[in-house]
C-alpha cells in the first residue's frame, strides 16, 4: 500500500540545542535505514520549511504508523497521511503496479 505522508516538524526552541542535534542525528540515521529496506522510496524536503513530503510503501495503515512512531523526532512531527491509489489513466500504471508487487514481495524476503 502506498501512502503519502506531509509531515512538519516543529522541535521546541527551548529544546537544549545537543538534544536536538542528537535527535536530528538518529532520525537520519532511522530514516535511512527505513529508506535502504524500501518502505520509505519518496522523500523529498519542502522548500523554506522544516517539512518533508515523502511516499511510504508498506503493507498496511498499522505498519506505517509503527513506522512514523519509531521516528526520533516523532513526537514533534504533525504528520498528514493518505491513502493512494493508482490512477487507472496514468500511462505508466502497469508498469507500476507491477513494481509495486515486486517490491512488496522483495520487502517480504528481507524481513
Amino acid at each position: 500500500m502506498l501512502f503519502l505522508v506531509q509531515m512538519e516538524v516543529r522541535i521546541p526552541h527551548d529544546l537544549d540545542p545537543a538534544a536536538a542535534d542528537d535527535l536530528r542525528a538518529r532520525e537520519r540515521d532511522v530514516a535511512q535505514a527505513i529508506q535502504r529496506d524500501g518502505r520509505w522510496p519518496h522523500l523529498w524536503r519542502v522548500a523554506g520549511r522544516y517539512a518533508n513530503v515523502s511516499v511510504f510503501d508498506v503493507d498496511s495503515p498499522d505498519e506505517l504508523h509503527a513506522l512514523l512512531s519509531s521516528l526520533p523526532l516523532f513526537p514533534f512531527i504533525d504528520a498528514r497521511v493518505t491513502p493512494l491509489a493508482r490512477h487507472p489513466s496514468a500511462i505508466d500504471h502497469e508498469t507500476a503496479a507491477a513494481f509495486e508487487q515486486a517490491s512488496a514481495a522483495e520487502r517480504r524476503e528481507r524481513r
